[in-house]
């Protein structure tokens, strides 16, 4: 299955979290604290004009994630609901 960014998404895709873009430890510590655990399944649910923020429905909530956080959380999957 093809990996791509978080970032790179539509409204009404669906994923799963495969990794995380390597970088400062604490950026990580926040995604994974949000609940961005690998294996976790979201549905894009709304995306900014100019892309940034992301709004994902995430384990019952709804997540925003600026630009770079976005594109910092691999993805497999991406596929319509």
């Amino acid at each position: 299955m093809e990996k791509k960014r978080l970032g790179d998404l539509s409204v009404g895709d669906r994923a799963v979290v495969v990794g995380f873009e390597k970088g400062p430890h604490s950026y990580r510590k926040k995604l994974l604290a949000m609940g961005l655990t690998r294996g976790a399944e979201f549905q894009v649910t709304r995306v900014a004009p100019l892309g940034d923020p992301v709004e994902i429905n995430l384990r019952g909530f709804s997540l925003s994630l600026r630009k770079d956080e976005a594109a910092a959380v691999y993805v497999e999957g991406g596929s319509r609901a």
